[in-house]
């Protein structure tokens, strides 16, 4: 009689199971780390619109100024002075720009200077006030963006 000895290491019976399994846990692994990547720059987007937004809402606040003349007038030449906007009274009111967008500020007259060259005023004549204001702008979840930005105003 013949007897037949089972070694394990010459079957291929089911080799190609265990290499299947081994592939999907493969491209599982994978999977999940693109899935978490996705998810990252996903975020990486909504933080990036939510800053974009409010400092667009700090450059509408330039514009608020360049239209309210009285904040850069004769009511605002004292040196070290300043006045907020939109309510002097009240500098944490901000002026709405929809439902989630807002601004205030404040304008600070600096001093004076000469007129710049070329600007067709009279040396003697005219002074160049200098003001510098501080425009914050405010996006969804309370981001708050700041823009500084410096302006003259030729008077006497």
């Amino acid at each position: 009689m013949i007897m037949k000895i089972f070694c394990p290491l010459k079957s291929e019976e089911g080799s190609i199971l265990v290499i299947s399994l081994l592939l999907l846990v493969l491209i599982t692994v994978i999977g999940m780390a693109l899935l978490s990547t996705t998810t990252a720059y996903v975020k990486i987007a909504g933080n990036e619109k939510t800053h974009k937004m409010s400092f667009y809402a700090a450059e509408a606040a330039r514009g608020y100024v360049a239209l309210s003349t009285d904040l850069y007038g004769a009511a605002n030449i004292t040196m070290g002075g300043s006045l907020a906007f939109p309510n002097d009274a009240d500098p944490s009111q901000r002026v709405a720009l929809g439902s989630t967008q807002s601004f205030n500020g404040s304008i600070e007259y600096v001093g004076f200077t000469q007129p710049p060259r070329g600007s067709g005023y009279g040396a003697g004549k005219y002074r160049a006030h200098r003001y510098k204001m501080a425009c914050s702008g405010y996006g969804p979840v309370n981001v708050e963006t700041q823009v500084e930005a410096g302006f003259y105003r030729i008077g006497f």
